[in-house]
């Protein structure tokens, strides 16, 4: 089968997965974060994080889907490994991503854009 996702296509949905799951973490950390005794210090810093990545995460989905590239499912399959499930205009594709790589690779995404506010 030929590899229907080209490099530039797969840096790109490599960087929305990471935009996706970053999202989606600090949603779940806001949720925890309300519980702080200084939520005041931290809520708008998330907040803000959030904003901007929401906002980085619409426009790379805006960029894949225009290229008809789109994410169909995550399906963790172990504590090592995750499988995502990708559409395309031709085939659909499976990728295989180590969960620990990718947790990593998200908190330095989180970083940067902190360091770059």
């Amino acid at each position: 089968m030929m590899d229907v996702i080209n490099g530039e296509q797969r840096r790109l949905l490599h960087q929305y997965l990471l935009l996706d799951l970053a999202v989606k973490s600090l949603q779940h950390d806001l949720t925890v974060a309300e519980h702080f005794k200084m939520k005041r210090v931290f809520l708008p810093a998330m907040d803000a994080l959030l904003k901007q990545l929401h906002k980085d995460y619409f426009q790379l989905k805006r960029q894949l889907a225009q290229q008809k590239i789109r994410l169909v499912c995550w399906h963790r399959i172990d504590d090592y490994f995750s499988d995502v499930q990708v559409a395309t205009a031709g085939n659909d594709e499976v990728l295989r991503y180590a969960n620990q790589a990718l947790k990593t690779q998200v908190e330095e995404l989180m970083n940067k854009h902190l360091h770059n506010a």
